[in-house]
């Protein structure tokens, strides 16, 4: 019986099992805006590209 309670008590384990369940964490948020983030992301890139071209049009029209 004294193992058996020695055995609960011992708490060396834990530490990666938190850590696993850290990541599950954080990937299951990941997961849930990931789609959210790529569409402002896409419209971050849109307007960036727009822009550029609208520079580059502006140096052809002046030569």
């Amino acid at each position: 019986m004294k193992k058996l309670m020695a055995y609960w008590r011992d708490e060396s384990g834990q530490t990666s099992t938190e850590y696993i369940l850290l990541v599950a964490v954080v990937a299951m948020i990941v997961f849930k805006f990931k789609n959210t983030a790529g569409a402002k992301l896409d419209a971050l890139t849109a307007k960036v590209f727009d822009k550029a071209d609208t520079m580059v049009e502006g140096i052809d029209a002046g030569n």
